[in-house]
């Protein structure tokens, strides 16, 4: 009867070259593998026809080797079970050095810092089911490396999505796929260098991971004044060396301000007269809790807007998906940018992404997400006039995060005092652009990045600290 591991055999990279011949040189081999710790404790090895077939030698030869490993305790043989390598002391190599201890770490308990959805919400069975459909719909081009913008069913699809929920003019060939907002970032940022820009305006708060990548593409980054009504965009045209400028008019992060229309008008005017480019990071968009969304400022004007999306917020960051949506000129350069094909991202996670939304689950969870969090953000609100009467909230209309205003001089006391807590917490300060004129002493509270089971425990420890 044929051996099914000669068929089906597991492949192992042996050198039996020996100079007292080749069972010897064959045993020696493998007594050094598992000496070394190259083949560990467990692992099974080929039949005996298979090594020899792949060796091009006898199969008694194998045969006789594997018996006499086992004998000495070397291997191990059980009907059924094949031949595996036996559990040995020395199974680690002798050279090796013991693992250093690490120093203890004494991980938050409570996590409030913002940016990440709850990712114990990720929506497993849905996305299963979406996958297997996904997968055994997906033509045989699929498997290949494929158009640089993405999987055209997920651009249709995302087309489509944008203008309706965000209303975005999102045609799908000007739609670009990439492994989330960061990618995206890169990416432009090539494209402004290639284009001569020097430099990009940011807003006075915002991410630090975006504005070094940025400068690393070789860009400055003035930025722009930023107050209750947003950022002050109407001070780009003093910005005579800025080319572009990146902006988070929906839900500005982190101060939560949605930037006014009188000021999304005036970067809109700013780019059209000066040929300039509008970076809009919608990274939260689809949360909107107390009227109607806030629509994409790409709406305005998509031949000077290049509107960047992101399933990290709405599904979880790890899926590592993302878009682009650029103005018909562009598309060329971007695409050239990313390369040759779509090396960025999963061709099945994009086709299990199109079949999530297009069957509607993405709606489905989107809307639950967002009475979740609206709940979450109802119960910080009410907490803290009860107990911190004297704390104002604010940039809580949308998203997962809200501003906590804090007495002057007592951001970092506070921060100190929830490290000793157990709860990680950000300050305002560390998002604050170097040159910004603003200073606010705050927390930034991250409602959404909890789950369900820690969130009680977690307001709680947040009040405790507060003064």
């Amino acid at each position: 009867m044929t051996d099914q591991w000669a068929t089906f055999g597991a492949d192992l990279h042996i050198d039996p070259n020996g100079a007292t011949g080749l069972r010897a040189g064959l045993m020696d081999a493998l007594r050094e593998a598992v000496r070394t710790g190259r083949l560990t404790p467990g692992t099974r090895l080929p039949s005996s026809r298979t090594l020899a077939a792949d060796l091009g030698i006898a199969r008694n030869t194998v045969a006789d080797a594997y018996a006499e490993l086992v004998a000495e305790g070397w291997l191990t043989a059980r009907q059924g079970s094949g031949t595996r390598v036996a559990q040995r002391a020395e199974s680690r190599p002798a050279t090796a050095k013991a693992p250093r201890p690490r120093p203890p770490r004494t991980a938050p308990v409570h996590n409030l810092k913002p940016g990440s959805p709850d990712l114990s919400t990720f929506p497993r069975a849905d996305w299963l089911k979406a996958a297997r459909r996904a997968l055994a719909a997906a033509p045989n081009d699929a498997f290949g490396y494929g158009d640089p913008r993405g999987r055209i069913e997920l651009r249709t699809v995302l087309a489509e999505y944008l203008a309706r929920a965000r209303g975005v003019y999102a045609d799908p060939e000007r739609i670009v796929v990439c492994a989330g907002f960061v990618h995206g970032l890169m990416l432009l940022g090539r494209v402004l260098r290639g284009r001569r820009v020097r430099e990009v305006a940011v807003e006075s708060y915002g991410l630090h991971v975006h504005t070094r990548l940025l400068t690393e593409a070789g860009l400055r980054i003035p930025c722009l004044p930023l107050d209750h009504l947003g950022s002050r965009t109407g001070e780009l045209h003093a910005l005579r060396g800025a080319g572009a400028v990146l902006l988070t008019p929906a839900h500005q992060f982190p101060t939560g301000v949605p930037l006014h229309p009188d000021r999304r008008a005036a970067a809109v005017d700013w780019a059209r007269g000066t040929g300039g480019l509008i970076l809009e990071d919608d990274y939260d968009g689809e949360f909107r809790y107390d009227r109607q969304p806030v629509g994409a400022l790409q709406g305005l004007d998509p031949e000077h807007v290049v509107y960047l999306g992101t399933a990290s917020k709405s599904l979880a960051p790890g899926v590592r998906l993302g878009w682009m949506v650029v103005p018909e000129n562009l598309v060329g350069e971007v695409t050239a940018a990313k390369g040759v094909s779509d090396w960025a991202s999963s061709a099945l996670d994009q086709l299990t992404l199109a079949e999530f939304m297009s069957s509607g689950a993405y709606d489905r969870h989107v809307r639950s997400m967002r009475l979740r969090y609206r709940n979450r953000r109802d119960q910080l609100v009410a907490a803290l006039a009860e107990r911190a009467p004297s704390i104002r909230v604010s940039g809580i209309a949308a998203g997962m995060h809200a501003v906590l205003e804090l007495p002057e001089g007592s951001e970092a006391e506070v921060i100190r005092a929830a490290a000793w807590q157990g709860l990680a917490v950000e300050g305002l300060a560390f998002f604050r652009h170097p040159d910004a004129d603003l200073r606010r002493e705050a927390l930034v509270i991250g409602y959404g990045t909890p789950t369900d089971s820690a969130w009680a425990g977690t307001l709680e420890a947040l009040l405790r600290v507060l003064p």
